[in-house]
């Protein structure tokens, strides 16, 4: 059998009880240590699962999933994912792969960012589709996700946007050269990706587009969302690009319509020091 086991998105403790039964029984366990992170590392893991865990990188899930399979039609594997299972579709690749190998599969779900993120306040069937948002580069700025956004805001819906996480990247010459080098990891950070999305905002206005998301468009930032130092902060896509929310992981709201009760939950995080300029933000959404 393969397992798919979530482990949400705090620490060792946030396994569920199913979920950690499956692991101390199977014979190998594999950790994805790429699509996202836990607040604790693999170390810590290890000692509360009494297990030993295998790490799988993007090139282990990608382009040796054989690998991880082996022998699961006859012996327990369980395939360690923070969150929940499917947060990447890349897990649904390994799930159909076992299929075609004739291996039963079961899978263990757990919170993700997709469901936690109502912890700001906002209504989660208020949200319209997710998008990402990759780093730039000084030859690459990809934007279509900005019409997404665009097109949830029209229909007065919220967008969850996820940030980017590059982790194991080689750089252009190093993969040229098929060498083995990897770049240090790097987090999205809100102030990243406000800082993104102004850019596009103010290249669309050159272009004589009318943008519909502005500076004063009211946005959520949430950091390290399932752990004990969580944090939120609400405010215009302006004051998003200066805020300091810490470590990784980074997720980025942009408000569509609001309900009066999501207005006065937002508030409560609102980076606004002056109450008065904290309601005449908020108001101008109405």
């Amino acid at each position: 059998m393969l397992y798919l086991v979530g482990l949400g998105l705090g620490d060792a403790k946030d396994i569920t009880v199913k979920g950690l039964e499956v692991v101390r029984r199977c014979r190998r366990v594999y950790l994805e240590a790429y699509t996202s992170l836990l607040a604790v590392g693999k170390e810590a893991l290890e000692e509360f699962y009494g297990k030993e865990l295998i790490l799988a990188d993007r090139e282990t899930v990608e382009q040796e999933a054989d690998s991880i399979l082996k022998e699961a039609d006859v012996c327990d594997v369980a395939f360690l994912v923070v969150g929940d299972p499917f947060g990447a579709t890349t897990h649904s690749d390994l799930v159909l792969r076992a299929v075609k190998l004739g291996i039963p599969y079961r899978v263990i779900h757990n919170a993700s960012i997709m469901s936690a993120v109502g912890c700001c306040g906002l209504q989660l069937y208020n949200f319209g589709e997710t998008v990402s948002i990759v780093f730039w580069t000084d030859s690459w700025k990809p934007d279509s996700f900005f019409d997404k956004i665009k097109k949830n805001r029209r229909n007065g819906m919220h967008t969850l946007c996820l940030l980017d996480i590059k982790v194991k990247e080689q750089s252009l010459e190093n993969l040229m050269k098929g060498r083995k080098i990897y770049e240090p990891p790097r987090y999205m950070s809100v102030n990243q990706a406000a800082e993104q999305l102004l850019s596009i905002i103010k290249s669309r206005r050159l272009q004589g587009d009318d943008p519909e998301i502005t500076e004063d468009t009211i946005c959520v930032g949430l950091a390290r969302v399932g752990a004990a130092d969580q944090k939120i902060a609400s405010g215009t896509l302006q004051q998003m690009s200066t805020v300091e929310l810490g470590g990784p992981l980074h997720s980025l709201i942009v408000t569509g319509s609001m309900h009066p009760l999501e207005l006065e939950m937002l508030q409560l995080f609102s980076v606004d020091s002056c109450s008065d300029s904290k309601s005449n933000a908020f108001e101008r959404t109405v």
